[in-house]
């Protein structure tokens, strides 16, 4: 893809998710009530607050071991949309293995700017860190994130509580994102496009493994290549999981069924 030579719609659509699936409206209908009905069934440890504004809480699905292993799982958005309770559904996954799964909410850019929303999610883990063992979770924790989730997971890798990390159809490379329609709500300065693209980043040595689906838009699949890429160039720990098939909304089946993909790849972080 020659960017450069892009008009302004061109440049749009190789981000707008939403537009690249037919059925994307059916898919988050269908994503939205199978998470309300996990959080009601799963009520005792939900809206826990980190911070002071009202979307810093998290929501924690303990396992059925304390020590059991425990995905942190940061929604995406393009750091614009979506809650934090919208994504529940997927903790069935990896919690019928067993496992503990937290999602931390954040605040919504125009609200605030990516450097803060970065901040949120740092000072989440610092809460987490203190408080988890109270809310039955004690065992190695996996950063996971998904689209814009995945960035913030992705910076994240370094966090002194974090044991590896699984990041899922991630925008890697601010840059391009600066000349959408993104940018009327994010603002993105040409600071946070230096400092907080991972593939701009030093390499973390801890494992990671990188997913996307072979369906999504080119923009993304090419963030995940290159990402991997970066790493094993360093040679850091980890994989590229392509989910054949699956676009940006259906590859997150992959988390919500006990044998999905990256169910299994998470196990294999933990190991």
């Amino acid at each position: 893809m020659n960017w450069a030579s892009l008009g302004q719609a061109a440049r749009d659509a190789a981000y707008n998710n939403a537009a690249a699936v037919a059925n994307a409206p059916a898919l988050i209908r269908a994503r939205n009530e199978g998470s309300a009905a996990f959080r009601a069934a799963h009520a005792g440890h939900l809206d826990l607050a980190y911070g002071d504004a009202s979307r810093l809480a998290f929501d924690i699905y303990p396992g059925t071991d304390q020590n059991a292993p425990c995905l942190i799982f940061i929604h995406g958005g393009y750091w614009q949309m979506n809650r934090r309770e919208d994504f529940a559904v997927f903790a069935q996954g990896l919690t019928a293995q067993g496992w503990a799964v937290a999602m931390p909410g954040y605040s919504l850019a125009p609200a605030v700017s990516l450097t803060q929303i970065v901040h949120e999610i740092k000072s989440a883990l610092d809460w987490f860190a203190v408080h988890r063992h109270a809310h039955g979770v004690s065992g190695k924790i996996v950063i996971s994130g998904w689209s814009a989730g995945a960035q913030l997971a992705a910076l994240m890798l370094d966090h002194p509580l974090v044991h590896a990390g699984l990041v899922i159809s991630g925008v890697y490379e601010l840059a391009p994102v600066a000349d959408t329609y993104l940018n009327e709500k994010l603002k993105l300065t040409q600071q946070e496009v230096e400092t907080l693209s991972p593939l701009r980043l030093p390499v973390d040595p801890k494992p990671l493994c990188v997913a996307y689906g072979t369906a999504e838009l080119p923009a993304l699949v090419d963030d995940s290549r290159n990402f991997f890429a970066l790493r094993a160039k360093a040679g850091a720990p980890g994989s590229l999981l392509a989910v054949e098939g699956a676009d940006h909304f259906t590859i997150l089946h992959e988390m919500s069924a006990a044998d999905g993909a990256l169910v299994k790849a998470a196990m294999v972080l933990a190991q």
